[in-house]
């Protein structure tokens, strides 16, 4: 059969699109699974797809699917039953199905206010869909009662079978890197702690299972040949086992995989040997989840964590050169000015290097939920309303929005007030075999005040000052590109482009076929009238269309008509040409 795994658009627009961007790791399982059943499946990425709306329709009249199975979260369910009509007005006889959290935990409000949708798989899908597809394949209805792990339109009343039981050996599922491309990788599945906002310890059944380190490192491997070398890890706890993630650490440095990654932990899971064997496979980025500097708050939440804990975490991860970002969340019950408060001072203590601050959601599968409906009464079907989730602060009389509002302010604001002060705070674990890991470390940092997330951000002072330290500081540790490149990059900036040039001819010696390095020195000797120096810089990039028109400028300088004429008729074949 003909299938096509849809990831469908957002009701609300992201200030960070890519926040919502990524298609779920287990649809590629599934996509995997599928292929192997001998299915021809395709994947579509359409988060952003309403922006051009007349694609949807085109594509579907030309790919002709016989199934189509939607990948929801909450957030997005409303985009896939728009798609779904769609595809129901332009193939009646298109079977649509509904999949992901989202659908596990609203299976019998959405069968029973959406005609469009034909099927829900709740919980996971590798084995209850490739089962369905079979049935409806075969066209054997009576079937669809024997298969576990869906729900269905009955002739008398909405049906929903037994549960599937949890894929116990995870090592069994088909590799999905041997068909696709990605960069989201998980290593587990399932959450053992119970968070009242977050859906996943119930849709895992609080139970978590792992890959081997061997498939996990042969899946990586394969991305990795075919030249994908960053990579978010996605569990929502890497680290719950410390051997397991030590052997995934050795496995990477045995086999030269040159990646770095980022992962998820919780503060009480993390030690000096896991984060040194994390940094030296390439990790530079570990997020938690602290939520509130309350312990009130965070017992609310089942955030069961202590303060200690999280003062430890965050200062284990800097000394490694990982960098520690943290996620707090506001607006939560019995939030007030002290709890913020509270927030703000351990902010002071943990000193972390980004925060991502989330105001209270409320959402199905989730312990908020069950204790919201009991307080106001509701059900499911106040999902009809065209709405993402409901926030918390909506629900309790104590709190107002401009109250969150200037909760949220506070707590930015004094982050990035301090931002530079927790920079000048760093202190890196004095070991030979990390220097270099140091280096990159400072000189990533670095740029994320000269290039990145901080550098439109009008609270955080002294961006260049901080970045050119940082830069520096790299540079002690061990020679390396980024901060050769930076500093180069600053001095040109500032117009002492003799500064510029011996940063960058110092860094040119340690990375001589750098492009970025050759093409900025031979810029900076621009600047100085050094035609004939630029070229040497230029002359060693002959793939480069930037190096060729500045060559060209160069003979333009130099008086040299005949070879700037030969550059020319290069450039033009380029479509370029130097004003």
């Amino acid at each position: 059969m003909k299938v096509l795994l849809v990831y469908p658009y957002f009701l609300e627009d992201r200030v960070h699109p890519e926040d919502v961007g990524v298609v779920p790791m287990g649809v590629y399982y599934i996509a995997a699974v599928l292929k192997e059943h001998g299915h021809r499946v395709e994947i579509l990425n359409w988060h952003r797809i309403h922006k051009t709306p007349h694609k949807i329709e085109k594509t579907l009249v030309t790919k002709k699917p016989d199934v189509i199975a939607f990948s929801i979260v909450n957030a997005n369910r409303w985009g896939a039953i728009e798609i779904a009509r769609l595809a129901k007005r332009i193939d009646p006889e298109v079977t649509i199905v509904f999949g992901g959290i989202g659908a596990t935990f609203l299976w019998e409000h959405l069968l029973r206010h959406f005609s469009e949708i034909d099927f829900v798989v709740t919980g996971e899908g590798e084995v209850s869909l490739p089962n369905l597809l079979r049935c409806i394949e075969e066209g054997d209805a009576r079937g669809l009662e024997q298969i576990k792990g869906i729900a269905y339109r009955g002739p008398e009343k909405i049906v929903r079978t037994e549960a599937a039981p949890l894929i116990e050996d995870l090592d069994q599922l088909p590799m999905p890197a041997k068909y696709f491309d990605f960069n989201h990788v998980c290593s587990a599945r399932g959450c053992a702690w119970n968070c009242t906002f977050c859906g996943s310890p119930r849709f895992w059944d609080h139970k978590v299972r792992f890959h081997s380190a061997d498939y996990f490192v042969d899946q990586l491997e394969l991305l990795h040949d075919r030249g994908i070398c960053f990579f978010y890890v996605s569990d929502d706890t890497f680290t719950m086992k410390k051997q397991r993630v030590v052997e995934i650490c050795k496995k990477i440095l045995q086999r030269k995989l040159k990646i770095v990654w980022v992962a998820i932990s919780r503060v009480d899971a993390v030690s000096d040997e896991i984060l040194y064997w994390m940094r030296k496979a390439g990790c530079i980025q570990i997020s938690y989840g602290v939520e509130s500097g309350s312990e009130k708050i965070r017992k609310a939440l089942g955030k069961s964590l202590t303060t200690a804990q999280i003062k430890r975490a965050f200062q284990l991860t800097t000394k490694y050169g990982i960098l520690p970002r943290a996620y707090f969340i506001y607006g939560s019950p019995g939030e007030n000015w002290s709890t913020i408060q509270e927030s703000v001072d351990l902010i002071d203590e943990i000193r972390p290097l980004s925060i991502i601050f989330y105001i209270l959601d409320i959402f199905p599968g989730t312990a908020l939920y069950d204790d919201f409906r009991k307080r106001c009464g509701g059900d499911d079907d106040m999902w009809l309303s065209r709405i993402e989730d409901i926030l918390y602060f909506e629900t309790d009389a104590r709190l107002s929005e401009d109250l969150i509002l200037a909760f949220g302010e506070r707590l930015r604001t004094h982050f990035y007030k301090h931002l530079p002060g927790y920079v000048e705070a760093i202190e890196l674990v004095d070991r030979k075999d990390l220097y270099e890991m140091h280096s990159d470390f400072l000189s990533r940092l670095a740029m994320t005040f000269m290039h990145g997330d901080y550098v439109r951000i009008e609270a955080i002072e002294g961006k260049e000052k901080m970045a050119k330290r940082l830069y520096e500081k790299s540079l002690a540790y061990s020679p390396n590109h980024r901060a050769y490149l930076g500093l180069g990059i600053m001095k040109q900036r500032d117009g002492a482009y003799e500064e510029s040039i011996r940063i960058l001819s110092e860094g040119i010696v340690h990375f001589p076929q750098s492009e970025s390095l050759n093409m900025s020195l031979g810029m900076s000797h621009m600047n100085l009238g050094e035609y004939e120096s630029a070229l040497c810089c230029f002359s060693k990039l002959p793939n480069s269309k930037e190096a060729l028109f500045h060559t060209a400028v160069c003979y333009k300088a130099l008086g040299d008509d005949e070879k700037e004429g030969e550059i020319l008729k290069k450039l033009r074949v380029c479509g370029k040409t130097p004003g």
